[in-house]
């Protein structure tokens, strides 16, 4: 799976053609969840979300939703959370972050920022927000 991770991108990169990538593309969003964990498929995971469409990065952050924190806590998963934080536009950004910070309590927060993949994305969190962000 290694190099063929790796062709995928290319082709995703190459194809001339939108329509001749697009079966490719439809396979990526109907199984990001499982290839987010995996350790090559969050790299094609994370290659939609940097380089492809916004209706396409909105897409699979809607298919992730509800199950962000646990991908946080991830090895491979808390990458393409990380991706997710940084191309997002401002409202999906703004539901990412509620779903990791909201949670039943502070002891929540803290495990989650002592996490060793999570804090990483607490960090991605904290480097993107703005100053009335950080407060909260």
């Amino acid at each position: 799976m290694a190099y063929g991770c790796r062709v995928i991108q290319r082709v995703l990169e190459h194809c001339p053609n939108d329509l001749q990538s697009q079966f490719i593309i439809d396979e990526i969003l109907e199984s990001a969840y499982d290839l987010a964990q995996d350790q090559y498929g969050n790299y094609v995971v994370q290659h939609v979300l940097e380089r492809r469409k916004s209706y396409e990065r909105s897409h699979i952050i809607s298919k992730l939703s509800g199950r962000i924190v646990r991908m946080s806590q991830h090895k491979y998963a808390s990458n393409v959370v990380e991706k997710c934080l940084e191309y997002s536009d401002a409202m999906e950004r703004e539901l990412l972050t509620g779903e990791i910070l909201t949670r039943s309590g502070d002891n929540d927060n803290m495990l989650t920022m002592m996490d060793q993949y999570a804090n990483y994305v607490v960090l991605k969190i904290l480097e993107i927000s703005n100053d009335k962000q950080r407060e909260l």
